[in-house]
């Protein structure tokens, strides 16, 4: 939940906005400052605001998909972006599907309002008008909103420094730990990680396919362990943790580490040699 914080406050707020619109509008329409439109009026704006925000979100869509494939990339070359752009991939995509139901509401609530106009003026034709280009502007601020947030400078390294806060919030507490402990502990447990993927690989593959094979990321490695039984959820856990933790001060978080990560880091190494102690003689 705190990792996709961003994206359900921007969400809840845009939601906040829609329903003072719709209310703030529908009253208004219904006093003196109301602004009468006739029936060829109320049609042409209708229709213009169903294709205008229909263009503008396929627009945005496909630019985004294009965006979505260059963050793939960038994963695929480096494994330890995988935290910080799946991150912003799932921040993406919440974002997405709450400016999708903005825009089917718009363009349903724009052909509700033509259909509803032969029957002449009333409290229910006056209500759809207005609640529809409250949603009509709701999603235009949605949908900039989505692409500044998108196209924003330095967002894998703000992304990172977001993970950093979630996995190690107490790092500004007074008992800061030692970055070259942590990371000491850190490069032990990869050594072990990668002598037992090479193991794993020995066992599973060719030579052939070893050449062919990609290098296998941390995170890859450790959920083999776990579903070859090699390690329990637990380690797993905090495996992961640490590996987000060193990947997001990696790419510009704050090189700071409490000193709770260090014994972590610490407690994980020990655990994990324990675990791996008989896998050399098992393959």
């Amino acid at each position: 939940m705190q990792r996709h914080w961003t994206s359900i406050r921007a969400i809840w707020w845009f939601t906040a906005l829609f329903a003072a619109l719709s209310v703030v509008s529908t009253a208004i329409g219904h006093s003196s400052l109301a602004t009468s439109l006739n029936e060829n009026q109320i049609l042409y704006l209708s229709s213009t605001t169903g294709q205008v925000i229909a263009a503008i979100y396929g627009l945005t869509l496909t630019g985004f998909i294009f965006f979505r494939n260059e963050l793939s990339r960038e994963e695929l070359e480096d494994e330890t972006l995988t935290e910080a752009v799946e991150a912003l991939k799932a921040r993406y995509f919440a974002l997405l599907v709450f400016i999708t139901i903005l825009v089917l509401g718009t363009v349903f609530l724009a052909n509700l309002a033509i259909a509803r106009e032969a029957e002449g003026p009333s409290f229910g034709n006056a209500v759809i008008i207005n609640v529809g280009q409250s949603a009509f502007l709701t999603s235009l601020l949605a949908i900039a909103y989505f692409v500044f947030d998108v196209i924003a400078p330095k967002r894998i390294q703000k992304e990172s420094q977001r993970l950093q806060d979630q996995v190690d919030p107490s790092r500004s507490d007074h008992e800061k730990g030692s970055l070259e402990g942590f990371l000491r502990n850190y490069n032990q447990i990869e050594a072990l990680l990668n002598a037992a993927g090479e193991l794993y690989q020995k066992a599973t593959t060719s030579s052939i396919d070893r050449s062919r094979s990609r290098y296998m990321s941390n995170m890859r490695l450790a959920e083999i362990l776990l579903r070859s039984h090699k390690i329990d959820r637990s380690l797993f856990d905090q495996l992961r943790e640490l590996v987000t933790l060193r990947n997001s001060i990696i790419h510009g978080a704050e090189p700071i580490v409490s000193q709770q990560a260090v014994r972590m880091s610490a407690g994980v190494l020990e655990r994990l040699r324990f675990a791996l102690r008989y896998i050399g003689e098992e393959q």
